[in-house]
Parts: C-alpha cells; structure tokens; sequence
C-alpha cells in the first residue's frame, strides 16, 4: 500500500469541478465535520474521490455488513443551482498521526483540489476554550489580508491573538499551503469546549459559511442535534447542583 492512496469514483472529473472547496476533517468538538457531514447529506452530494493512507491511525472502521474496512477522507461534489454554485467538500474519519503526515496528506488534497479546479479554499474547525460556551464566536484566519472584509461582514472575528497557539492539522495546513497553489483559503474556527462533540458550535459556523458561499441549505438535523445536546448539557448541571451538599458553598467566588 502506497503512503497515499487517491481512488477516483467518476471518469470525467472536469464534469465535478469547482472553484471552491470546503474541508471539514475530525478535530475539536468535531465542529468543522458536522458541518461538514451535515451539507453532504442536506445537498445530496455525489462521491467524488476517496483517500487513504498509512498516515492515518490504524483504526479500522466496520460497514454496516460488519466488514472492516479502511479509514478514508473523501471528496464530495455538488453541482450548480439556483440556490448555490458548485461546491467541493472534504470529510472524512480522521486525520495524520503524525506531523509530517499531516503536511504530506495536506499536499495530497491539495493536489486533488487542483485537478479540480479549486481556487478557494474554506476550513472548518473548533477552538478550545475549556468551557462550555452558550453563543460561540467564529474566530477566523485568512491567507491574504484581502479577504478579511468579507470575512468579518459574514460575521466572523478576525484576532491576531485568536486562536491562541495557531491552527494545527488541515484547517490550518490547507489555508497555509493552499496559498502556494495559488488559492485563497479562509479557515473558520467555532468556539467549544473542547470536551464534546459540539453542534451548537457547528450551527455558528454554518451561518458564516453559507453568507461567505451564497449557500442556504435545510438544517434542521444540524439544529436538532444542538437542541439536544444543550438539553442535555442542562440536564446534567442540574443534576449535578441537585448532588451538592446543602452547606456546600464552593459554586461562590
């Protein structure tokens, strides 16, 4: 097995091409692939490409026949409507575990995305905060200083000081590197805790990607599954207040 491996799943790739592609890989509070996962499914998008490699964990996955199977990230494609351009989108079930898989793995999408004819590159991610947070923000890096305006009028903020630390994995490498392939790239960070997987923090992002891609797409799986996880974010402080000893005043301060 190649380090990297590109299955195509359409003979005439010009036919799925775009200018624009949007990534959504694993990574914190799984804010960028909700969203990500959620538009393949909402748009009903046509299986494009699949890439796997042995810098992915070696983690096997089982169908749904129970039969293992590889981890693979895989290129979606959308066609023009009325309601939307075409789109490119990147999932998948994991990323590098190591740091210079992730910069070769990174080359290899962008490789695949020139063959497409990409010259805009949007991340989704999240951003560790190390508490649960009611309305995130959408912290947003850029490739070019030129894009910013359009970024912050779609809602998102712009803080050189934000993310602390940088962007690790795709959402930063595909923005970085993208640039080297001549495309402009913009990656959009939601704020979350860090410690589950965050719907509420993926609806942020959704809505400052569909301004900055002229999208609008049916959302009520996504908006559900935020419903929920808020419920039960709820649910266990109370109970957890409820287990506190009457004469327990260590919630003061």
């Amino acid at each position: 097995m190649e380090q990297v491996n590109v299955r195509w799943y359409v003979e005439d790739v010009s036919v799925h091409s775009s200018t624009v592609a949007v990534a959504g890989l694993p990574g914190v509070g799984h804010v960028g692939k909700l969203v990500v996962d959620h538009l393949i499914r909402a748009l009903s998008a046509v299986k494009v490409a699949e890439i796997t490699s042995t810098l992915f964990p070696p983690q096997m996955y089982l169908s749904e026949d129970s039969v293992l199977r590889l981890p693979r990230n895989e290129i979606f494609f959308v066609p023009e409507t009325e309601d939307h351009q075409a789109l490119l989108f990147l999932a998948g079930d994991c990323q590098s575990t190591t740091p210079d898989g992730h910069y070769t793995l990174a080359e290899a999408y962008l490789r695949v995305f020139d063959l497409l004819n990409v010259r805009k590159v949007y991340t989704l991610g999240g951003y560790g905060v190390g508490r649960m947070v009611e309305h995130p923000r959408v912290l947003s890096a850029l490739s070019s200083s030129k894009l910013k305006e359009e970024v912050i009028a779609a809602g998102a903020v712009i803080n050189s000081e934000e993310p602390v630390g940088g962007i690790i994995g795709a959402a930063g490498l595909l923005i970085t590197l993208g640039r080297l392939h001549g495309m402009d790239g913009v990656a959009l960070l939601g704020e979350t805790s860090g410690y589950l997987v965050d719907p509420v923090s993926s609806t942020a992002v959704l809505d400052v990607l569909e301004k900055l891609v002229h999208l609008h797409a049916d959302r009520t799986e996504l908006t559900d599954l935020a419903e929920q996880m808020m419920t039960d974010v709820a649910a266990a402080t109370a109970s957890a207040a409820g287990s506190r000893p009457p004469d327990d005043l260590s919630y003061i301060g």
